[in-house]
Formats: C-alpha cells, sequence, structure tokens
C-alpha cells in the first residue's frame, strides 16, 4: 500500500512578525515537504481576535516570501472555519465523545480551592460528565470532551521518543465555549485532520497539547498525523532567546543584510544537521533534512556563526546574482532608489567589493566609493588620515597619476615610489588615499578603487581633498 503524500503546515498566530523560532519552524516544515515532493500549507490561527491583526498577518507573509519559503494554495484563516469546528464538536457530543457541562465558573474556582485544601489533584471534574439529559438546566453551557479516565495517551514523536500521560492527569477540556466559538486545541485538531496534514512538525512547547488532541483523533476515528516536536531555540548563555539575543522579527535579518539564502542554510543547522556540513544549498539541505538529524537539545543562536554562514554564501554567489540581491536589499531597507549610474558603479566594482562581505549591509558600505559623489565629504575617521602632512604627500602623487599607465601595477608602483620618498610605509600612504577617494576608511583596496572609478574621477576626488 502506497503512502499518502506529505503534507505539512505552518501556524502561526498573527500576533505580531515572524520571529526567528517561527522562521526555523517554517522552514522545516518547507524542507520536509519539498525534499518528498509533498505539499506545505499555511494556516493563519487569527482565532483570537483581540491580538490578532492584519497587519501581523501581512508581516508574517512578507517574512516567508522574503526567506523564500513558498507555500501551495492560498492561506487558510483558522477563524473562517468555526462554524466547522463546531460541527466536529457536536458531532462527537451525538456519539457520546463530550458532553454538555454547565458549572460556572465560580463553581469551577470553587472545586480547585477545595482540591487544593484537600491535597488533591486540581484537575477539574465536571459533575456533568455523565448527567441525564433530563436533569439539564436552562443555562449556558460548554461542550467538553470526555476524555478516558484510565489507561495512558502515547505520543510516538520523532524526535522527542515516545511520550507517555496518565490519562488521569489530562482533564476533560473544553471543545466549544458557552458562546459557541471553538478553543484552540479543537480547532487544530479539525484543522490538520481536513487540510490532510500528514506530519504536524512544531515547537516542543505543544509537546502536552499534542497529548490532548490525541484523544480528539480517538474520538473522531480519525488518521493521526506523525508528531516531531523540535527543541525551542536558546541565546548563546543557554537561556530561552529573547530579544537581547537576536529574537528579533525576519524582517530585522533583512535589515542587517543577511541573505535570505544565507537565513534558510543557518536556520536549517539550528536544531539539525546533516553530519559536519556547515554550508549548503536548498537542493541539499531539501534533500538531506529528516527527523533523524533533529536534535534533543536547545539549538544556540550564535551571530558569529550566521556571519560567517553569510559570508560563505555571498562568495558562492555569482556577480550577477550578488547584484541582484544587492538590489533588493537597498529597496527593502527604504533608501533613495539606486539610480542607473550607481547601478553601473556597483556592477563595475562588483569584483572588488565581494571578497570578504559577510553582510550586504557591508558590502553596501564598501561599496560607498561609487554609490557617493563628489565632493565626498569625510567621515571622522577619513578625516584624521587627511591631516596636513598626508595631504601634502598626496598633492605631490596627484600630478604623477596624470600621464600613469592605468593598471593595478603601475599604480602601485607609483604610489610605493612616492611612499619610498617621504619614508613612510605603503599603509600609511594608503589611509590617506582612501579617505580621499571614498570618504571612509571601509572601502576596497585603494588600486581596486582606482580603477573602477579611473583616471579623471581619482584625480578629481584628490584635488577635492587639497582644495
Amino acid at each position: 500500500m502506497s503512502q499518502p503524500p506529505v503534507v505539512t503546515r505552518f501556524a502561526p498566530s498573527p500576533t505580531g512578525y515572524l520571529h526567528i523560532g517561527g522562521a526555523r519552524t517554517a522552514l522545516f516544515n518547507w524542507l520536509f515537504a519539498r525534499g518528498r515532493g509533498g505539499k506545505f500549507l499555511l494556516r493563519i490561527e487569527d482565532t483570537d481576535r483581540a491580538r490578532s491583526t492584519p497587519a501581523a498577518t501581512a508581516a508574517i507573509l512578507k517574512g516567508l516570501t522574503w526567506l523564500g519559503l513558498d507555500w501551495d494554495g492560498e492561506p487558510i484563516s483558522q477563524f473562517a472555519r468555526a462554524p466547522r469546528h463546531a460541527e466536529v464538536a457536536h458531532a462527537m457530543l451525538a456519539t457520546g465523545h463530550a458532553y454538555k457541562c454547565f458549572a460556572s465558573q465560580d463553581e469551577i474556582a470553587e472545586f480547585r480551592e477545595t482540591a487544593r485544601a484537600e491535597g488533591r489533584s486540581t484537575l477539574y471534574q465536571s459533575p456533568w460528565r455523565d448527567a441525564d439529559p433530563v436533569d439539564y438546566p436552562d443555562a449556558p453551557f460548554v461542550l467538553r470532551l470526555k476524555a478516558p479516565r484510565d489507561g495512558a495517551t502515547v505520543i510516538h514523536d520523532q524526535v522527542q521518543g515516545d511520550v507517555t500521560w496518565a490519562n488521569d492527569q489530562l482533564d476533560d477540556m473544553v471543545l466549544l465555549r458557552s458562546d459557541g466559538t471553538p478553543t484552540y486545541m479543537l480547532a487544530v485538531v479539525v484543522d490538520d485532520h481536513d487540510m490532510g496534514v500528514t506530519h504536524v512538525i512544531r515547537g516542543d512547547d505543544h509537546l502536552a497539547n499534542a497529548a490532548r488532541q490525541m484523544q480528539i483523533y480517538h474520538a473522531m476515528g480519525w488518521d493521526i498525523p506523525v508528531f516531531a516536536h523540535i527543541p525551542l531555540i536558546h541565546g548563546p548563555d543557554g537561556k530561552k532567546l529573547s530579544k537581547r539575543h537576536g529574537a528579533l522579527g525576519v524582517e530585522e535579518y533583512q535589515a542587517m543584510g543577511y541573505p535570505a539564502a544565507a537565513m534558510r542554510n543557518y536556520l536549517a543547522r539550528l536544531g539539525w544537521s546533516h553530519g559536519d556540513d556547515e554550508f549548503f544549498t536548498d537542493a541539499q539541505a531539501q534533500q538531506w533534512f529528516g527527523f533523524d538529524g533533529i536534535g534533543k537539545s536547545p539549538a544556540r543562536f550564535d551571530f558569529k556563526k550566521l556571519d560567517h554562514v553569510s559570508g560563505q554564501h555571498i562568495a558562492a554567489m555569482s556577480e550577477a546574482e550578488l547584484l541582484a540581491e544587492v538590489l533588493i536589499y537597498a529597496a527593502a531597507t527604504a533608501g533613495p532608489a539606486l539610480t542607473p549610474a550607481q547601478i553601473d558603479g556597483l556592477t563595475r566594482a562588483m569584483p572588488a567589493l565581494q571578497p570578504g562581505c559577510k553582510t550586504l549591509k557591508n558590502l553596501m558600505e564598501k561599496a560607498y566609493f561609487v554609490l557617493g559623489s563628489r565632493p565626498f565629504t569625510p567621515d571622522e575617521a577619513a578625516a584624521k588620515a587627511l591631516d596636513a602632512p598626508a595631504q601634502a604627500i598626496l598633492a605631490e602623487l596627484t600630478p604623477q597619476l596624470q600621464n600613469a599607465s592605468w593598471t593595478r601595477e603601475s599604480l602601485e608602483a607609483i604610489v610605493a615610489s612616492v611612499a619610498e620618498t617621504h619614508g613612510v610605509k605603503m599603509g600609511k600612504l594608503a589611509q590617506p588615499l582612501r579617505a580621499a577617494l571614498a570618504g571612509r576608511t571601509v572601502s576596497p583596496s585603494v588600486f581596486d578603487m582606482m580603477i573602477v572609478i579611473g583616471r579623471e574621477e581619482t584625480i578629481a576626488r584628490l584635488n577635492d581633498t587639497q582644495g
């Protein structure tokens, strides 16, 4: 009998941005489905109407799109499916797997206080569980799952192994509130079943939910998906990831200049491994990804490792690919649109800009010498390099460049000769030369810049500093 096609899903709550943990969960689901020719679906769990916002939904979709995690079909709204959730709850009521509970909040609170005082379990046990319908009052009620009291519920988890809960430790959870709205626990199961989800890959903070959700599957006689609960991400100090560690929205990483391919690579390695491979393509990740590579311990987020992976991806791109990434980055950071002249400058400068860059932001900083325009106002560090002695040396160098053969070897020889005449090392002359050509101390080599901008522009910039 053939296996059904793989269907995974990512189901974020639209109450804020797409954070890095959610992005990693989406990536794992995407890799698993795409590597097996399956479907990756998106569901927006917007049942919390007080906290769910269209802006947050838009931010999540934008974040996934930038990351390159394409989903199949239209995103599904959980809130819009409330009638279907209620239908399932009533089906369980009709088969005796659910019951009406008329207990008030005060009665439930009183039960728990008494149980606590007597040292008993505070799990609520409703007196309405086996009540005769003829005794029902004309009052508001909730629908509760009639959970098994004996035995155990076992989750055969692909990451955590078999996890067992004694059924007497699981309460009769509410399926429908007194206003008829479904609870999250019910909605998740109904949606996953109706969407044909075969594998539920999510954070291990949902592991306890799985035991209770399993009971709904059993009550409805539905096939149970394969569960894989992945450890959460921690900061470098081993504590739960927070904003101070880098638990930012995905768009923040785009603004910091990390290419999407580098983020996919790095996030895949947060909690999953394939031997010692650190750098890999999407095709490799999709081919390799499986549950056996996921560890049980929390992964640690590390900006140094992210920088290293990002630098590898930038180095591996063709110049055309890198230019396209830079243009996307420039547009996303809301700066003024690059002019045709600036794009032409970037294109010509790319061989000098690409080596050693960790981020696209870093590359743009190095590219200032072709993105800026005369006269270049030196920043504070560059201004210090352009002191009076340095300007005197540059004044001597400038006329010698007028008739130089405009090759790297010739330019290096002229600069070395002037430096020797003044008894300084080449590096001592390179700093003021860099400051004059770029107005910055961060740039490619001075000779790369001179070749890219040409003789006329080089001499004009040197003359500007001697005005």
